[in-house]
């Protein structure tokens, strides 16, 4: 029977090499942790004596010493704050709400007439907002008085459309509209009409000029 023993044999020798490794390694394990230990100790042992002589500075300069708690661990728990349960009594001594009468139908309707009146008035707010926009824009004749007031020599129809044209671009602003304009100004004294050869040029007409104008015409050849 010699032979069953030596595989029986070979076995236990691999589990007691096994094993030995496995309880070497265990107290590496232990030794590593044991050191990680001394030196965390070793610095919790240096911060507390920091905090000693901090607490008696502070002490000596005569501020208040208000040394807090330690702050609680991550895995503390902070229980919640106990809800407060209403019991049968507090149900009873509860009010109740007085229950208030819907109106009737024709209260309903009456209430709403109101709202249904100011809708319209709102609505026509946009509207005299544009009217007050463009109203606001100086019309034709107030552009060329003040085109030809700035002016110091006398300028043709075209060169006042260009002028305008130019200054506001969002008009339409027409050389035959303007030569019209021109020549309403020059029936109501307002501007002067000159010719240089072939062509019409206009100036604005001053105070005196205006006046001599208004004389002349109310003068006996006038009512001729």
């Amino acid at each position: 029977m010699p032979e069953p023993t030596a595989p029986v044999t070979e076995l236990t020798s691999q589990y007691v090499s096994q094993v030995t490794n496995d309880l070497e390694h265990n107290v590496k394990e232990q030794e590593r942790i044991t050191a990680e230990i001394a030196a965390l100790q070793e610095q919790l042992a240096a911060l507390q004596h920091d905090q000693t002589i901090l607490v008696n500075m502070r002490q000596a300069l005569g501020v208040a010493a208000s040394v807090g708690a330690p702050a609680p661990a991550e895995g503390a728990v902070v229980p919640a704050p106990r809800k407060k349960t209403t019991t049968v009594s507090d149900k009873r001594r509860a009010p109740k709400k007085a229950a208030v009468p819907e109106p009737s139908g024709r209260r309903r309707q009456a209430t709403k007439k109101p709202a249904a009146e100011k809708a319209p008035a709102a609505k026509k707010v946009p509207a005299a907002k544009k009217t007050t926009g463009q109203s606001a824009q100086p019309t034709l004749i107030e552009l060329v008085r003040r085109h030809l007031a700035e002016q110091q020599e006398p300028r043709s129809a075209a060169e006042v459309a260009e002028a305008l044209g130019k200054a506001h671009p969002g008009r339409e602003i027409q050389t035959k509209v303007i030569r019209t304009t021109l020549e309403n100004l020059v029936a109501r004294n307002a501007v002067q009409r000159g010719k240089q050869g072939s062509s019409v040029f206009y100036t604005l007409a001053t105070a005196s000029d205006s006046a001599a104008a208004d004389t002349k015409g109310s003068g006996p050849d006038a009512a001729e």
